[in-house]
């Protein structure tokens, strides 16, 4: 269809954007042409997820998408993430893309923060997973054939044996009742290893797990531990 509306994807690597994707192209009115990720420059991995530059490249070979990567600092200022972002989404805008989508679910602060934005350059914000109930999701997303591991945890809610269970119905029943089922809140992050549009399966291996800890001067979820595990190919 010529007349589909061209969308850049948030992609984070998890189980939530992979699910919005897919979501979005079942409707037929959106046509993603670009993802789009937010990388260290120190260490080349996927903010918050951990996950190496080189398993995303092999997430967006898969999906025959171009990869937009944004490298900040490790701990960005707010006002050089919105500066990076506001730049891209420009030259985004004028390659034609008219709208951008994102995998967030209740967080309302951070859809508001998205959309101011986005009016900046006339994006219109995309959320297919919105106000979706999380445990459904986790179903639907299993359902589908998304499959994915968790590769990060925050040690407030989950301890570092939760590292490489994969998402899933029977993962639910293991959930302690404060935790998210799609770890809204920053409780865990995933990676995803194959989906139903993925051209084949990335074959990982699970490798070592680390402990690290981030401050914030908003003394919010970040001012904690969590551990990562490090994912790699066979």
């Amino acid at each position: 269809m010529n007349d589909q509306i061209k969308v850049v994807m948030n992609w984070s690597s998890g189980k939530d954007a992979a699910l919005a994707y897919h979501l979005l192209m079942e409707e037929g009115t959106y046509k993603v042409v670009q993802l789009l990720t937010t990388l260290s420059e120190e260490h080349g991995r996927v903010f918050m997820h951990g996950v190496r530059e080189k398993l995303l490249d092999m997430q967006a070979e898969r999906m025959s998408l171009p990869l937009l990567k944004v490298k900040l600092p490790a701990s960005p200022a707010d006002d050089l993430y919105r500066q990076a972002m506001l730049q891209n989404l420009t030259s985004l805008k004028e390659q034609g893309i008219s709208a951008a989508a994102y995998g967030d679910i209740f967080l309302e602060d951070l859809k508001v923060y998205r959309e101011q934005q986005l009016a900046q350059v006339d994006v219109k914000g995309l959320f297919p997973l919105w106000k979706k109930d999380t445990k459904e999701l986790v179903r639907l997303a299993e359902d589908m054939g998304i499959e994915a591991v968790i590769v990060c945890v925050n040690q407030k809610f989950l301890g570092k044996e939760f590292l490489g269970q994969k998402i899933g119905k029977e993962f639910l029943d293991k959930l302690p009742e404060n935790v998210d089922p799609c770890g809204e809140h920053g409780e865990f992050h995933t990676f995803v290893y194959n989906a139903p549009y993925f051209r084949s399966p990335i074959p990982i291996v699970k490798g070592e797990i680390v402990h690290r800890t981030y401050a914030s001067p908003a003394g919010s979820l970040w001012d904690t531990g969590f551990y990562f595990m490090d994912v790699d190919v066979v």
